[in-house]
């Protein structure tokens, strides 16, 4: 945390709404982020985001200043978006519903983008069907690159248990990417024959 954002939370800490403020514009992309990936659907992780910093706005005065700020933000994020997942009774969202974020790559290469594309959506629905623990717990190693312990902190569990999670979720993510069938290009669908890996 940088020294401008320490004396926000030092503010923010005695009553300061105004400093706050400052701390959601800083931590407003991460936070909105790991409700996107944890949720799939960019309305719902808004109002996730919004009622992230609401939660931590009213816990405020029992914030451990010891931990890491965006860690105890991040926390509160993952067990509102769990919490929501669970209300769902993990509903599988269909393919087609799932939100579409476009890649961009510099150089025109339609057959690449589409490949990535369909990649990210493969992704997002391996993650969709993770129980939601270990789909937080997945996102806040690999995205948000937290460790192991801190990992643990946000989520209320032990070391081992984190660890244990990553390695079951990773398994089940590389089983079932390796068995998606993969989308032949249009050319190779055109002539009937296999794609070029």
């Amino acid at each position: 945390m940088q020294e401008v954002e320490k004396l926000w939370l030092s503010r923010a800490l005695k009553g300061d709404a105004d400093a706050f403020g400052r701390l959601v514009e800083t931590f407003q992309g991460p936070v909105h982020n790991l409700c996107h990936r944890m949720l799939s659907d960019p309305a719902e992780a808004e109002d996730a985001s919004q009622e992230t910093f609401l939660r931590a706005y009213r816990s405020l005065g029992r914030y451990d200043v010891t931990r890491s700020f965006s860690t105890w933000l991040l926390s509160i994020a993952a067990h509102f978006c769990i919490d929501q997942i669970r209300r769902r009774r993990m509903t599988i969202v269909p393919f087609e519903d799932l939100p579409y974020e476009e890649v961009r790559d510099p150089s025109p290469n339609p057959e690449a983008e589409v490949s990535a594309w369909e990649d990210q959506k493969m992704v997002e629905s391996l993650l969709a069907a993770l129980n939601p623990t270990d789909r937080a717990s997945i996102i806040m190693y690999y995205w948000y690159d937290l460790s192991y312990e801190e990992i643990a902190s946000a989520l209320s569990l032990t070391t081992s248990a984190v660890k244990s999670r990553l390695h079951r979720a990773r398994k089940e993510l590389a089983s079932t990417w390796k068995d998606k069938p993969r989308h032949e290009s249009a050319t190779a669908r055109e002539k009937n024959e296999s794609p070029a890996f």
